[in-house]
């Protein structure tokens, strides 16, 4: 496996339902680039058909109906270009073992000779909240309340979006982020941040007066110091 250094990306997906060993699919592929510690613009989308009833309580969840579908790629005709995507980063991933669970299924109905873990270091967002809050929820609107993210727009899940939200939880679980730079032209709900430090008023140089120079002069001459005068007009 050839890693590419400092290339994260969080990805999600959506499903028919919860186990692939029941014949469940994925229907939809949200993955967002993460170099260096900076979102990108980078995104991967895609909707697919399933050929899978949709069940009730995950279309409860994500609001994706089968006729919506039934236009989307198979799978299979976007396998290559997902795998182009992912291909060499770190995956984070929310409760990973469900989403590598389908895609290595996924993987596995196309004929692929590998899984996921073949071709990307995974790394579980979820386990790493539950080491670092133990006992308290650490599903993403939960983290989103304790790190003061605005999830105000996620009334239902989608894989693009929660990408987009776990971007912001991970950098901030893990340290914060060096830099922002959210594209508002993809209509994600994602605003970008700019710090321009050009219109911050100039330093001010001040310096002390002939008087106060002579009374700290004193005071020193007094207690048995001494100091050049000339050092405290620079």
């Amino acid at each position: 496996m050839n890693l590419i250094p400092g290339k994260q990306i969080m990805l999600d997906t959506e499903t028919t339902g919860l186990k692939p060993q029941d014949g469940h699919r994925i229907i939809e592929i949200g993955a967002v680039v993460v170099q260096n510690r900076t979102v990108t613009e980078s995104h991967y989308h895609q909707y697919t058909n399933p050929n899978f009833e949709v069940e009730a309580e995950a279309l409860a969840v994500h609001g994706i109906t089968n006729d919506f579908l039934n236009d989307k790629p198979a799978f299979e005709r976007i396998v290559d270009e997902f795998i182009a995507f992912i291909e060499g980063a770190e995956l984070v991933i929310h409760n990973a073992p469900f989403d590598v669970g389908f895609i290595d299924h996924e993987l596995m109905l196309c004929g692929k000779d590998f899984r996921l873990a073949d071709i990307c270091v995974i790394t579980d967002s979820l386990t790493l909240a539950k080491e670092k809050h133990p006992g308290a929820k650490n599903n993403l609107d939960a983290l989103c309340k304790r790190y003061g993210i605005s999830n105000e727009h996620r009334t239902l899940h989608g894989a693009l979006l929660d990408s987009e939200i776990l971007a912001q939880v991970y950098l901030a679980m893990t340290g914060g982020q060096t830099t922002l730079d959210l594209s508002s032209n993809q209509g994600h709900g994602m605003s970008q941040l700019n710090f321009d430090l050009s219109d911050l008023p100039p330093l001010k140089s001040v310096q002390a007066s002939e008087t106060e120079i002579a009374a700290h002069q004193a005071w020193l001459e007094k207690h048995g110091g001494e100091v050049d005068a000339k050092l405290w007009q620079h």
